[in-house]
């Protein structure tokens, strides 16, 4: 969190002066309302001295105490003092709706902070879930390679390891998710008390303004004789600062370094140029593809994309886990995942998606269905997205900096998946926007691919 810095004055406090005009501004000597030279005025008062905000009779305005003062008629002064408190109430009226949408607003994130803290404890138990079971995978394979020892002596030795690896990755989780409990309950607190500060700002200015609107009404003498008292309670809720709770992102409690085994999984994708929209230009290789103003003139295709410049993988498949990585940085809005294959699978919205959109200094992320922000502070660059068929998983990581960013659980996945591509049709002048395909280790390469491949 943020350590908060000097006050600074709020759009309140920087008209409150304005809003106070010499002749009713409180003055540095106090007076009660009444007393005047040498004990009471008359009772009939016509004057008002502005120095002092005290009503006078004709004889008083001459004394020695208010000679120099500025003293006007008490119609003229009513007046005024009338268009000032109008003119105040008017101001705390539109302070009074900034009050209530803030209020509403954080009232919003109390409800939101309890969706997001659920959602980032899906996300974290699904990794952990993803991490054990390759850890799992990766010690089973170890032990049915050809030449592998046999003898229990390594054996339970590499059982004795992989158990403690389990537990660590469970402490992981569980203090992972304490964290997150733990920041979402802070969270929640502030929003609370900052609930409560905003409902008696709201109430005190409801009061202040119906008091002013009702000055405004009365006699003249009435109206000027208790001025004082209503404007410095005008004042102070001038200058009170309107701001909302400042509260933690709980993304801090993102998980932190990749499964060292999704390099094993990395596939060796190409892009199909049969789906490719007519304003995507493919490389040679097929691994990477590039974005032109002009439509090119390609052969009509029933599976090629008509309306968004996308591009689907040769390969598809229909079990396994599968893991693959995109370099984005030379993309200013781009989309990533798989999409249901077939014919009508773009055209039906069979898809989960992680979309990035820079816009001048702004970056955003969304992960869809359903379309949801996905906190990041940077831009991606290299982008990987790691399949379970079978566990209906789909996990996207930042790969530069090795940690997850948004993952999904429990999907219905039917029939066979295609990884898909896609950027945005380019409306301006430039139509550098790119995306590659990143090739896998070389030890990663155990398969063969071609268009229209499966792997499974």
């Amino acid at each position: 969190m943020s350590t908060p810095g000097p006050r600074r004055s709020c759009p309140a406090q920087r008209a409150a002066s304005a809003e106070m005009p010499p002749g009713l501004s409180p003055p540095v000597q106090q007076r009660a309302p009444g007393e005047g030279c040498r004990g009471q005025h008359p009772a009939s008062p016509w004057l008002f001295c502005e120095d002092d905000h005290v009503l006078l009779g004709g004889r008083c305005s001459q004394s020695r105490e208010h000679r120099h003062h500025m003293v006007h008629g008490l119609q003229e002064a009513a007046e005024r003092g009338r268009k000032v408190f109008q003119k105040i109430a008017n101001t705390l009226k539109g302070k009074l709706e900034v009050a209530k949408s803030i209020l509403a607003d954080e009232q919003e994130r109390m409800v939101m902070i309890q969706e997001e803290e659920q959602n980032f404890r899906e996300m974290i138990e699904s990794e952990y879930r993803i991490r054990f079971r390759l850890m799992i995978e990766d010690e089973m394979k170890f032990w049915s390679l050809p030449g592998a020892v046999s003898n229990l002596t390594p054996r339970e030795a590499s059982l004795s390891q992989l158990s403690t690896c389990a537990a660590e990755l469970k402490e992981k989780a569980q203090e992972t998710l304490q964290k997150l409990k733990d920041l979402a309950r802070e969270n929640m607190n502030k929003l609370k008390e900052s609930e409560v500060r905003l409902a008696d700002q709201v109430c005190s200015l409801h009061k202040t303004i119906a008091e002013l609107e009702k000055k405004c009404g009365q006699h003249p003498s009435t109206l000027l004789e208790n001025a004082r008292s209503s404007l410095e309670r005008s004042e102070a809720l001038l200058l009170q600062c309107l701001e909302p709770a400042q509260i933690t992102d709980l993304s801090s409690c993102q998980i932190a370094g990749m499964s060292e085994v999704l390099k094993g999984l990395q596939r060796p994708l190409t892009l199909d140029p049969n789906t490719a929209h007519p304003c995507l230009v493919l490389a040679e290789d097929l691994r990477s593809v590039r974005l032109r103003k002009v439509q090119q003139a390609v052969p009509g295709n029933p599976g090629r994309f008509d309306f968004s410049a996308t591009v689907l993988a040769a390969q598809s498949f229909t079990s396994g886990r599968h893991y693959w990585e995109v370099d984005v940085d030379k993309a200013a809005k781009w989309q990533l995942g798989v999409c249901r294959d077939g014919d009508m699978a773009h055209a039906c919205g069979q898809k989960v998606l992680l979309m990035g959109c820079v816009m001048g200094t702004d970056y955003t992320l969304w992960a869809f269905p359903p379309l949801q922000g996905v906190h990041s502070r940077e831009q991606m660059h290299h982008v990987g997205v790691f399949v379970d068929y079978e566990c209906g998983q789909i996990a996207f990581y930042d790969v530069t900096k090795g940690a997850l960013i948004y993952n999904f659980s429990y999907l219905p996945f039917q029939g066979a998946l295609r990884p898909i591509f896609s950027l945005c049709i380019p409306s301006g002048s430039t139509d550098s926007d790119s995306l590659s395909l990143r090739l896998p280790p070389v030890s990663s390469c155990n398969i063969t691919v071609g268009p229209q491949s499966s792997l499974g």
